[in-house]
């Protein structure tokens, strides 16, 4: 045995070792609320829906912040285009991307497409901004707005808006009719 043996022996001459005892339980028998249920139930589906979320967020292809830019999807007559483009059509909901970062923006446009559709609107408006005070990035946001509208499959059309409702920095969106609601 070293000295640092002989000495822990020393230290631990009259110890005696615990003997177990019964332990007793203090912790209270966790029971859900409803609220907490209800509170459970609704980050669930949120984390659902956001995992649902299909846009791509990689780099795009950018535009110029002034550009005029429209889309519109197979089957979608001219003149429904035209009232889209002319700006004609009644403006149902608005959402304003301005200042936002490209993946809050992203969340946003996906959960407020879907909620539009959900709530029968057709025709929305968009305002990525025109991006042109940006530098650095110019019309960052309004090249990721019109890459990810395509994506949706409730989008029939887009269109740069007219200056009263935003002109380059916004975009007329054309949604598809809710058809749960048709069924009804």
């Amino acid at each position: 045995m070293t000295d640092e043996d002989d000495l822990f022996q020393q230290e631990m001459q009259g110890v005696k070792k615990i003997q177990q005892t019964q332990r007793v339980d203090l912790s209270q028998p966790h029971e859900t609320t409803e609220a907490q249920k209800r509170r459970q139930q609704a980050a669930t589906q949120e984390q659902e829906r956001l995992d649902s979320n299909h846009l791509q967020h990689y780099e795009v292809t950018r535009v110029q912040p002034h550009a005029e830019l429209g889309y519109k999807c197979h089957g979608i007559q001219d003149n429904v285009f035209r009232r889209l483009r002319q700006g004609k059509n009644p403006i149902d909901a608005r959402l304003d991307l301005h200042r936002m970062t490209i993946e809050k923006a992203r969340e946003l446009v996906y959960s407020f497409i879907n909620d539009c559709v959900k709530y029968d609107l057709r025709t929305v408006l968009i305002l990525p901004g025109k991006g042109d005070r940006n530098t650095e990035d110019p019309a960052l946001l309004k090249s990721y707005l019109i890459h990810w509208l395509p994506q949706l499959a409730d989008v029939l059309a887009y269109h740069t808006a007219q200056p009263k409702d935003g002109g380059a920095g916004a975009f007329y969106v054309l949604l598809r009719n809710n058809n749960k609601k048709k069924s009804n």
